[in-house]
């Protein structure tokens, strides 16, 4: 793959059975690690799939580099840049050093093989 940021950093929580998440949220908020994700994501671009971006309460991550990978018809996502698919999302934000997969579980899932960097927290 070509044009790609530098790092590719697959970033999430998980509890004990690998959930990442329950009826579009997460799931549980906890401050610190939310106070984490906003230290080491910002600055960068955030790659993540059409429902993580809808379970955002309020839209696009400030002062970050949004894109949104979605099979359907693309929506409006203020904020955001909407692709088609992973390669696609990797070459819009191949100038910056870095690049997240946020989520959800598919997406981590499709993308596990070219990170090379694993943020994980781990919910007992």
């Amino acid at each position: 793959m070509t044009d790609t940021p530098q790092t590719i950093a697959i970033i999430v929580a998980l509890d004990e059975q690998n959930a990442i998440g329950s009826n579009g949220d997460l799931l549980c908020h906890l401050p610190s690690d939310l106070k984490h994700f906003k230290k080491i994501t910002t600055g960068y671009a955030v790659i993540m799939g059409r429902k993580t971006y809808e379970s955002l309460p309020k839209g696009a991550l400030p002062n970050r580099t949004n894109i949104v990978i979605t099979s359907g018809e693309p929506e409006n996502y203020p904020g955001c840049t909407v692709v088609r698919s992973v390669e696609e999302a990797l070459s819009r934000c191949s100038n910056q050093g870095k690049a997240f997969i946020i989520g959800g579980g598919k997406l981590h899932r499709s993308t596990l093989h070219l990170a090379t960097q694993l943020y994980l927290t781990r919910i007992h």
